[in-house]
């Protein structure tokens, strides 16, 4: 999404509040200069990518002692 300056500084917590779940570009003078971005998007994604790489019938703590075995 892109916005001006202007847009966001008159609506400052419901950009913060979107930054969450999707890049803001804020731009000024017809220019984008601004890309607000969450923070943890990084570890979101990261968890997102291994989701489904431990089946559903063990435990936490059988996978966890499997792997520290393979060490």
């Amino acid at each position: 999404m892109t916005i001006t300056a202007t847009e966001f500084k008159l609506n400052l917590g419901k950009y913060l509040s979107l930054a969450e779940t999707e890049d803001v570009f804020i731009s000024r003078n017809g220019k984008v200069s601004v890309k607000l971005v969450n923070n943890n998007q990084d570890k979101v994604d990261a968890m997102k990518s291994l989701f489904g790489c431990i089946s559903a019938d063990i435990t936490l703590e059988e996978a966890r002692e499997e792997r520290l075995s393979s060490i």
